[in-house]
């Protein structure tokens, strides 16, 4: 008797725990992917709100200010439409989707601002500062080579030109098959789109950021969005979560392990950014640079297979 009455309480158990599951994983089903429309589908990410929820025409202009004035070299190039559109590629991966609001607005600044100080043309005594310059530049004005290197799997097409070009400028011949193969576009025969076409610019400078440079390691949006964990060596080597670790990514040894030196700005740009979209530099976050990080990926080479 007692053990028919254990036998039906394990089985009575175990119903429970099958209809809890089901229960669950209806409500995991419901929750695991959302719509929004043309700016974000089919991802988790697309449960919390998009880009333009936040980010609108306006506060773009206020960033780029000065991109659209007489002296700046590409006038009429870079505008808010381009940025999103090319943003409906990444948002259901996380770009500028990932946590709240607030981290979603802070990566956007994050990302513009490496955005901004690459493609300034602001100096000291500019009109309005030097950080209302970004997107002065869609390309490289005087090349002062070919970047033209032997790879085998990206041979350089007779004819085409691998100066920088972009968002956050693309150099050498490799590095455009590689983002070209990212992207599916042939960005090896045809590197000129990348100032041709703001939104594939803007794309091809948010596939850097979402992508890592090589395996095992994280990618830009990984390391400011807090999806990474570092190892005990990137501990030892002073790479932590924070926007200091997207310049190592970015940039590697050009600025990194130098000293605190923001010859670039981008320090600079990106608390500027956030103070002009309302959430303040205060909210920058910790490990600012990478001022005293090894980089991860010395005798850097901006993007490796």
């Amino acid at each position: 008797m007692a053990r028919e009455k254990a036998c039906r309480a394990a089985k009575a158990a175990v119903l429970v725990l099958v209809v809890a599951l089901y229960f669950a994983g209806g409500v995991e089903s419901k929750q695991k992917k959302c719509d929004k429309g043309w700016e974000c589908t089919n991802s988790i990410y697309c449960c919390n709100e998009t880009i333009s929820d936040f980010f609108q025409v306006y506060q773009f202009e206020n960033l780029f200010s000065k991109r659209n004035a007489p002296v700046a070299h590409a006038v009429g190039f870079w505008d808010y439409h381009s940025f999103i559109i090319a943003s409906t590629v990444y948002q259901p991966l996380g770009f500028g989707t990932t946590g709240g609001k607030e981290m979603g607005m802070k990566e956007v600044a994050a990302f513009l601002g490496h955005v901004g100080s690459k493609t300034s043309c602001g100096y000291g005594v500019a009109t309005g500062g030097p950080l209302a310059w970004g997107l002065c530049y869609n390309h490289e004005m005087s090349p002062s080579q070919s970047y033209c290197n032997e790879d085998y799997l990206y041979p350089c097409t007779p004819g085409a030109e691998y100066y920088g070009r972009g968002a956050l400028p693309v150099f050498w011949n490799y590095n455009y098959g590689i983002i070209g193969d990212g992207l599916k576009v042939d960005l090896l025969s045809h590197p000129e789109y990348l100032e041709q076409n703001a939104t594939m610019a803007f794309q091809a400078a948010m596939w850097r950021w979402m992508t890592p440079m090589r395996k095992k390691q994280p990618s830009a949006h990984d390391v400011f969005v807090g999806n990474w964990e570092p190892t005990k060596n990137d501990t030892l080597a002073k790479r932590l979560p924070g926007f200091g670790t997207t310049m190592n990514i970015l940039y590697g040894d050009e600025v990194c392990g130098q000293g605190s030196v923001d010859s670039m700005n981008i320090i600079s740009h990106y608390q500027y950014y956030l103070d002009l979209m309302g959430i303040g530099r205060e909210s920058s976050g910790e490990n600012l640079d990478c001022a005293e990080q090894e980089p991860m990926n010395p005798s850097y080479r901006p993007v490796s297979s």
